[in-house]
This record gives C-alpha cells, sequence and structure tokens, in this order.
C-alpha cells in the first residue's frame, strides 16, 4: 500500500469559466481579473480550457492566447493546467505541446470522447501525450459525458508512467477510486463537488471545482476544516455548500452556465445557452443563502 497521494497541484482547483464580451469574443482582460481573484480568495491551482471553459467552443489560438493571459495575471507560483483533450490523438498531442510551450504547468486529458474507444486504446492515447512534452498530466475520468470509462486496471498501468501523476474523477465510483490510490502514488481530484469531502476522507489530493469559480473560499474552508481535524466542521461547512452545489450542478443547466450567470461573466457560446431570469433569480437567492449563513 502506498502513502497518502502528494498534491502535485495543489489541493483546491478552479476549473475556471472563459469570459467573452458581449459580441462573443475572447475576453482577456476579463480572464486575468477572474484569475488573479480566485488565487487571491484561496485557489491554489486553475485549471484552464476544461468542460467549464467552454473548450469545445474555443480555438486552438485561444487556448493558447488565454493560458498566457492568465500565466501573466497569476506569476509563476500558480500552477496552471491546461485542457487538451480531444476526440483526436493527433490534435490533443498538438494541443499539449502548445500548452507547454506556452507556460503551462501541467495538462488535463480527458478520455477520447463519442468514439468509445476500448481500454487498450484508451491507454495507448493517454500515454502518447504523456511521451509528447515535459510536463505531467492529471487525467480526466468522466464517463458520463466522454461515454467511455478509464478503468480502474488501465489506471494501475497508466500510473507507471512517470509524467501521469493524478486523475479528475467524475466516475462516481468511491470504490474504484480507492483501489487505484491505494496501489499508486496517483493522486486523485474530485471532479464532482458533492464527492469533494467524501474522496479527500479516504486519500484524495483535493479538488477541480466549476463552483469555485463563485465561492472559492467556502470550497477550500471545507479541505482546511478537515486537514485542521475538524472533522464535524468540515461536515458542516460541506453541508452548507450542498445547496449551491445542487443548484449550479444539478439544475438541469451546465456548470459554465449557472456560473457566468452568478458572475455576470458574459455569454456562453452556442450551443449553450445564457440562463433565464427565472433560473439566475433561483441561483441568486441560494448563493445569497449561503453568504449569509457563513459570513
Amino acid at each position: 500500500m502506498t502513502a497518502t497521494p502528494a498534491r502535485p497541484f495543489g489541493r483546491a482547483l478552479c476549473a475556471m469559466i472563459t469570459p467573452f464580451t458581449p459580441a462573443g469574443d475572447l475576453d482577456l482582460e476579463a480572464a486575468r481579473r477572474h484569475a488573479s481573484r480566485l488565487v487571491a480568495d484561496g485557489c491554489d491551482g486553475l485549471v484552464l480550457s476544461g468542460t467549464t471553459g467552454e473548450s469545445p467552443t474555443t480555438t486552438d489560438e485561444e487556448k493558447t492566447a488565454l493560458l498566457r493571459a492568465v500565466r501573466e495575471a497569476v506569476g509563476g507560483g500558480v500552477p496552471l493546467l491546461a485542457g487538451v483533450g480531444s476526440a483526436d490523438t493527433r490534435h490533443t498531442v498538438r494541443l499539449a505541446r502548445e500548452a507547454e510551450a506556452a507556460g503551462a504547468d501541467g495538462l488535463l486529458v480527458v478520455t477520447p470522447y463519442y468514439s468509445r474507444p476500448p481500454q487498450a486504446a484508451v491507454e495507448a492515447h493517454f500515454v502518447r501525450v504523456a511521451e509528447a512534452t515535459g510536463i505531467p498530466l492529471m487525467l480526466y475520468d468522466i464517463p458520463g459525458r466522454t461515454g467511455t470509462r478509464i478503468e480502474p486496471g488501465t489506471l494501475l498501468r497508466l500510473a507507471e508512467h512517470p509524467r501521469i501523476v493524478a486523475v479528475k474523477d467524475c466516475s462516481y465510483d468511491l470504490l474504484g477510486a480507492t483501489k487505484v490510490m491505494a496501489r499508486t502514488p496517483l493522486a486523485y481530484y474530485s471532479g464532482c463537488e458533492e464527492l469533494n469531502l467524501p474522496l479527500y476522507a479516504v486519500g484524495g489530493a483535493g479538488y477541480v471545482s466549476t463552483v469555485a469559480n463563485v465561492v472559492p473560499r467556502r470550497m477550500r474552508a471545507v479541505l482546511d476544516a478537515f486537514d485542521a481535524g475538524d472533522t464535524a466542521g468540515a461536515a458542516r461547512l460541506n453541508g452548507l455548500a450542498v445547496r449551491l452545489v445542487e443548484a449550479m450542478m444539478c439544475s438541469g443547466l451546465p456548470g459554465t452556465v449557472t456560473a457566468k450567470a452568478l458572475l455576470d461573466a458574459g455569454p456562453v457560446r452556442e450551443p449553450l445557452q445564457p440562463a433565464g431570469r427565472e433560473a439566475t433569480d433561483g441561483l441568486r437567492r441560494v448563493y445569497e443563502e449561503l453568504l449569509a449563513v457563513t459570513d
């Protein structure tokens, strides 16, 4: 059995939104401001151009420009992970190399989607990407979106690669995650806010959170309390955040949409649509209730 995993990118990571102007163009100044606020409010690192960052609708050039702008804003001491996953291995490799050249500290690589490759092909895909650069990988296991799981046996083999160091886990398989953590040094980051505390309690490294765009300090406070030995306090803080997590992530609207609605952070790109007035008002009520209870 291995020791508790290291935290190669810190504990509290935000899956950052990508701001756009009212005309729908990349808003680099807004991205700089938002990234700086997230770091000031307790985020250890930022994940750019992931699902929350609307990566399917941003160009390769926009991804590079966003990474460079955020690096400029937060400096060199904050880990930045670039989402480079796609359904095409060659494209993913190219994005990985461009991200490394633009200053990324790590790569978030999702399972190839839509084509539903078998496990041997999934493994080969990740190894190809890991061999393409000199920076570490966080594998993104989210079968509900990709249609393909990274099976625990595949993760056990991939953990042998020196640059595959972490997993963003959205598998909803706490047993499988625990088994992999017990047998490998992979750092597990929760990608589902409702499982942040449970995964952390069994040896997880932290989280990559969409909700942290809106309440970064409150998401981090749960882990801080747990690390201080206050498990009851961690559970209480986690319980307070549950209603906002549910409103943002389980309402039928994507987390990108709900986060931008609460932040007034500009439009989303089609095919996504902005939250309507009724949905936004409901989100705002839950958000304000959380602030009132915890301030």
